[in-house]
C-alpha cells in the first residue's frame, strides 16, 4: 500500500527537485540529486550534486544548514548512499548531523545502495519515509536508472524533419530543415547529454562539428560517437580535426584497416572495434554496452535514417524528440527511418506515450517515451 503525503511535504520535495535539476548534464555517471533541510516549516539548507567526485546533495545541504540541522527534517530526491566511493557515505553524515526525519523521493537502484541507506538511517533511530513524488524523481534520473539497471545509456532519438518525414531535401546533400529556435533548443539538448551519435554517412554528407553552441555561455560538448564500420571518415572531417571541441570515439569492424585506425588515432580519435550483427553492420548492443563501460549514461542519436532505423529495430531508443518544420521535402529527400518496418500493422508498431507538443518558432516538437510491442 502506497503512502500518502501532505501538501506541505510535497512542496518541500518539489524544492529538492528544483535543486536536483541544477545538476542535469553535469553529474554523470552519478545521478542528479537535490536536498533541502527544513526546520520550523522553513528551509534552512539547500544543496545539489554538482558533479561526480564532489560532495553529494545531502552534504551540501547540511553544510548550508550548519548546526541548525540538529532536530531538523531532510527531503532528498534519492536515497542517501551507504557506501564509500569517491566520497564518504552520506547516510552516516546525515545520522551524525542530528537530523530527526528523512523523506526520500526514490530508493537508489544501484545494487551498492538498494535500500541500504534508508535501512541504516532507521537503525540510527531516524524516521524515514520514501516514495514522495517518486515518478518525478525517477523521470529526472532516467539516464542513471537505465545505466545502472540495463548496462547501457538512456537514449534519445532526435531529428529535424519536413512535414512528410524527410531529413533532407535532396539525396546526399545536407540541408537545414528547421529554424533558429529549434537550433538553439537542440544545442541545449546536446549540452545536457553525455554523448551524441551519428553514422559515417552523416559525417561524409554534412561534416558536422557535433558540439554544443549556446549563446551567452560555453556549452558542455558531448562525446562524439561515430559508427564507421570500415573507417572511411576523412582525417580532415570536423569531428576529427576539431580536437579542442571534445572527444571523438569511432566504432568500427574488427577487420577495419589497421593503417586507417592508426591514422585516425594519431589525429586524436579513440578507435573502438566492435562486433558485427548478422547483416554485417556494427552490433548496436555491443556499442551501447561499451559506451556504458566508459560511463556514458545518456546518448543523443542524431541519425541519419539507417542509424535511426537500426536503433529502433534493436529496441534501444527510450525517448524521441522530433522537430517538424512547416515545409514539404518531396521525393528526393532522405527519410527519417530506413531498415525498420512495423510488421503486422498498427498493433505491432512502436508507439509513444507521455506525448508532448511544443512550438519553437514555426516548428513543432513532438516528444514522448518509446513503447515497444511485445516480442513475438
Amino acid at each position: 500500500m502506497s503512502e500518502s503525503f501532505s501538501t506541505v511535504e510535497i512542496s518541500f520535495m518539489r524544492e529538492a527537485l528544483k535543486e536536483a535539476r541544477k545538476g542535469i548534464g553535469r553529474t554523470s555517471p552519478n545521478p542528479c540529486v537535490g536536498a533541502v533541510i527544513v526546520k520550523d516549516s522553513r528551509i534552512i539548507g539547500r544543496g545539489y550534486h554538482r558533479k561526480a567526485g564532489e560532495p553529494h546533495a545531502e552534504i551540501n545541504a547540511l553544510r548550508a544548514a550548519g548546526t541548525a540541522a540538529q532536530g531538523a527534517d531532510l527531503y532528498v530526491t534519492l536515497e542517501p548512499c551507504n557506501h564509500t566511493g569517491r566520497t564518504p557515505p552520506c547516510s552516516q553524515s546525515v545520522a551524525r548531523s542530528g537530523i530527526r526525519r528523512v523523506w526520500i523521493g526514490m530508493l537508489d537502484p544501484n545494487p551498492r545502495v538498494d535500500g541500504g541507506g534508508a535501512a541504516y538511517l532507521r537503525k540510527q533511530g531516524i524516521r524515514v519515509r520514501h516514495g514522495l513524488l517518486e515518478p518525478e524523481c525517477r523521470r529526472l534520473n532516467r539516464p542513471f536508472i537505465t545505466y545502472i539497471t540495463q548496462n547501457r545509456p538512456w537514449t534519445v532519438m532526435k531529428a529535424g524533419l519536413t512535414l512528410d518525414g524527410k531529413l533532407t531535401f535532396r539525396t546526399n546533400r545536407g540541408d537545414r530543415i528547421t529554424g533558429d529556435e529549434t537550433f538553439r533548443q537542440v544545442h541545449r539538448l546536446r549540452d545536457r547529454l553525455d554523448a551524441i551519435l551519428v553514422g559515417a554517412e552523416t559525417i561524409r554528407i554534412d561534416d558536422p562539428s557535433l558540439t554544443a553552441r549556446i549563446r551567452g555561455r560555453s556549452g558542455k560538448n558531448p562525446v562524439r560517437v561515430i559508427l564507421d564500420t570500415w573507417l572511411r571518415t576523412s582525417p580532415e572531417a570536423r569531428v576529427v580535426s576539431g580536437r579542442n571541441d571534445g572527444l571523438t570515439w569511432m566504432f568500427c569492424s574488427p577487420d577495419a584497416a589497421e593503417d586507417r585506425a592508426a591514422q585516425l588515432a594519431d589525429a586524436g580519435v579513440t578507435v573502438i572495434r566492435a562486433g558485427l550483427d548478422p547483416s554485417g553492420r556494427l552490433d548496436l548492443n555491443h556499442v551501447v554496452s561499451e559506451l556504458a563501460r566508459r560511463q556514458v549514461t545518456s546518448l543523443l542519436v542524431e541519425g541519419g535514417g539507417t542509424v535511426h532505423g537500426s536503433f529502433l529495430k534493436s529496441r534501444l531508443v527510450d525517448h524521441v524528440k522530433l522537430f517538424y518544420a512547416p515545409v514539404f521535402g518531396g521525393a528526393e529527400g532522405m527519410s527519417l527511418i530506413r531498415g525498420y518496418s512495423a510488421d503486422g500493422g498498427g498493433d505491432r508498431a512502436i508507439r509513444l506515450e507521455n506525448v508532448k507538443h511544443r512550438r519553437y518558432g514555426d516548428d513543432l516538437m513532438i516528444s514522448g517515451d518509446v513503447v515497444y510491442p511485445p516480442v513475438s
